[in-house]
C-alpha cells in the first residue's frame, strides 16, 4: 500500500489515539515510526506499531503517570509508568538535551518501559543541540551470549552521536544478530530467517522466526558483541531496569549528552568530525568494492529520498492490521 507522509502519519497518529494515548504522545510516537519508514527500517515503523497494538490491546493502556524519582542539575532518573518507550525515551532525551545545554553534561535514565525504538532517533535530537551523545537500551532477553544458546539479555541497542561542520555521524546498532522487530515482521509475512542467527528452545539452530523468538538470537560480533550486550544490559539498570526485564516491560533506557566546548573549542571539533568523515569516506575500497560510506550515510540518503518522493509503500498485511486499529477495530 502506497501512502503519501501526511496519510501515514495520520493514520499512525489516529491508530496511537484509538490505543490510549493523547494528541501529544500520539505525535511524537508517530514521528518515530514514520522516520523508521523514511529510512527503509519497515520493522521499526509500521511493522512495530502492528506489535504495539497487540501489545495495548493484550494489557490495557496503562494508566500510571510518566514521572522523574529523582534529579539534579545534571541527572533525572525516570518511572516511565509502563508506557510505550517511544514516548518515554523522547521524554527522557529531552530532559537531557536541556540540562546538558544548561550545564554541559547530563545523564538521564528511565525505566519501567517498553519498546523504545531506535535510539538514533534520541541521538539526532540531541545533535541539533551540537551535543556528543551516547544512548542505549535493554530489555527482555532474547540473546544467547556468545557459546550459549539460552537467552541471558535483550538485543540491546547502542547509539552514538557526534556533531559535524557537515553530516553529523550517528552509529546505532542492536548487540544481537537479529532485533526483535525484524523477526517479528519476517514471522508476519511468512518469511525465513538466515542461518546461523538464532536457536530454538533446546538449542537446535533454527530458520524459524517463530521458535527464534521463543528460543534465542545469536549474539552479534561474535565474543566482542556478546560482551557489549552485556554492558548494554548494566547500562539499563543503571537506568533502573530489572535484572532480567519481563515480557515486553522493564525496559532500560539511559541517555547521555556532553557538551563538546567542556573540553574543547565547538567549531574546531565539529570540522574535525567532517574532516575525519571524509577521510573514511574517501578511503580506497577493496578491488571491486563499493565506496565507503561513515555511519548512517544509508539511512540520511534513503530518508531524503522518500522525503522528495512524498510517500512510503507499506506492505498491504501490514496496513490492513494499522487501519483496523485506526477505525476502533
Amino acid at each position: 500500500m502506497r501512502l503519501t507522509l501526511s496519510e501515514a502519519t495520520e493514520l499512525a497518529e489516529t491508530a496511537l489515539m484509538r490505543l490510549g494515548h493523547d494528541k501529544s504522545d500520539a505525535h511524537a510516537a508517530a514521528q518515530h515510526l514514520i522516520d523508521a519508514e523514511l529510512r527503509g527500517l519497515g520493522y521499526a515503523g509500521f511493522g512495530r506499531l502492528v506489535s504495539i497494538s497487540e501489545q495495548i490491546k493484550k494489557r490495557g493502556y496503562s494508566q500510571n503517570r510518566i514521572q522523574i524519582l529523582r534529579e539534579t542539575p545534571v541527572s533525572a532518573r525516570i518511572d516511565g509508568g509502563d508506557h510505550l518507550g517511544l514516548v518515554v525515551a523522547q521524554r527522557a532525551t529531552d530532559i537531557a538535551v536541556e540540562k546538558a545545554v544548561a550545564s554541559g553534561i547530563a545523564i538521564v535514565g528511565a525505566s519501567n518501559t517498553w519498546y523504545t525504538g531506535m535510539l538514533s532517533y534520541y541521538a539526532e535530537r540531541a545533535l541539533e543541540h551540537d551535543l556528543v551523545v551516547m544512548v542505549a537500551s535493554n530489555g527482555t532477553p532474547r540473546v544467547a551470549p556468545y557459546g550459549g544458546t539460552e537467552r541471558r539479555y535483550g538485543t540491546n541497542p547502542i547509539c552514538f552521536g557526534f556533531p559535524s561542520a557537515d553530516k553529523p555521524v550517528v552509529w546505532d546498532i542492536s548487540t544481537s544478530a537479529l532485533n526483535h522487530a525484524g523477526v517479528m515482521l519476517d514471522h508476519r509475512l511468512g518469511r525465513s530467517l538466515a542461518e546461523g542467527q538464532a536457536f530454538t528452545t533446546d538449542g537446535t539452530p533454527t530458520t524459524n522466526p517463530a521458535e527464534a523468538m521463543a528460543g534465542a538470537f545469536v549474539a552479534w560480533g561474535g565474543h566482542r558483541g556478546s560482551g557489549l550486550g552485556i554492558v548494554v544490559q548494566l547500562l539499563g539498570i543503571l537506568a533502573g531496569s530489572a535484572m532480567l526485564p519481563g515480557e515486553l516491560r522493564e525496559f532500560g533506557f539511559l541517555i547521555l549528552a556532553v557538551r563538546p566546548d567542556l573540553l574543547t573549542s565547538l567549531d574546531e571539533f565539529k570540522a574535525k568530525v567532517a574532516d575525519y568523515s571524509n577521510v573514511i569516506r574517501t578511503t580506497r575500497p577493496v578491488e571491486g568494492g563499493d565506496a565507503l560510506r561513515m555511519p548512517f550515510d544509508r539511512s540520511r540518503a534513503e530518508r531524503e529520498k522518500r522525503l522528495t518522493q512524498g510517500f512510503i509503500d507499506i506492505p498491504d498485511l501490514i496496513h490492513a492490521s494499522i487501519a483496523a486499529v485506526a477505525a476502533g477495530k
